[in-house]
């Protein structure tokens, strides 16, 4: 594939082209619009049954079937990107997230820019402070799915540590609860959970979304973990002043 000028839209270009990961998910749809809004090619991977999700975009993208921790489908999907954002799902007990970042990780072309999504519960340097509250239900949320066979938590952080001991140019987006509805603006971020603008614990998806994006030409944001939250949220309009 060679780089566009346009996105099939009739917009002007970037001439530059994004891989998302996990297209077909609630996350991965809106990452794909504000994607083609900023004139990007997309070239987006999800699972085969999953391909009818992304009808809304057909002869705007490029899909690429397959299971997104599948290495031969990652290195076709990634080959000449300029940036790469990944949905990491800890899905069953089979390192999926794991296997997902790695394959992003050795496939991605090398200067290429890395985004990634988790949750709050990820910390990079140990210094996030969670209430009683959010690691109690971290905890037994974790170890019931586990036990279900259902989710890996545990394989998502191995999973963050991958990317965050390599020397690609990553950044891992942490997000807060999320809910639907119209966009609130770019997201306010900290470096750690505990942060007092982060107390409302609440993002707007598409907004996330946004911020995944947008974190691509933000050269602030490489080898950082930003936890998010919604810029017009309560703690948000009380405390926001800057990365802490």
């Amino acid at each position: 594939m060679e780089p566009i000028s346009r996105d099939g839209t009739g917009k002007p270009g970037t001439g530059k082209r994004m891989c998302v990961v996990g297209a077909s998910g609630k996350l991965g749809r809106h990452m794909v619009r504000h994607a083609l809004d900023r004139g990007y090619e997309v070239v987006g991977v999800c699972r085969e049954q999953s391909v009818d999700k992304l009808a809304e975009f057909e002869g705007r993208i490029t899909v690429l079937p397959g299971m997104t921790d599948d290495r031969e489908v990652i290195a076709r999907a990634v080959d000449g990107c300029d940036a790469v954002l990944t949905v990491l799902v800890p899905w069953g007990v089979h390192h999926y997230a794991s296997g997902t970042a790695q394959a992003v990780l050795d496939h991605a072309p090398p200067g290429a820019r890395l985004v990634f999504s988790c949750g709050w519960h990820i910390t990079r340097d140990g210094k996030d402070v969670y209430t009683r509250r959010f690691r109690l239900y971290a905890a037994v949320f974790g170890r019931l799915a586990k036990l279900a066979r259902v989710v890996d938590v545990d394989d998502q952080v191995a999973a963050c540590r991958r990317v965050f001991a390599s020397d690609t140019r990553w950044t891992v987006v942490r997000g807060s609860d999320l809910e639907e509805g119209d966009s609130q603006g770019l997201p306010v971020w900290s470096r750690h959970v505990g942060d007092p603008v982060l107390a409302s614990n609440l993002t707007r998806r598409v907004d996330y979304a946004r911020f995944m994006v947008e974190a691509v030409e933000n050269d602030d944001l490489v080898h950082e973990a930003p936890a998010i939250v919604g810029r017009l949220t309560p703690s948000a309009l009380a405390h926001a002043g800057g990365p802490a």
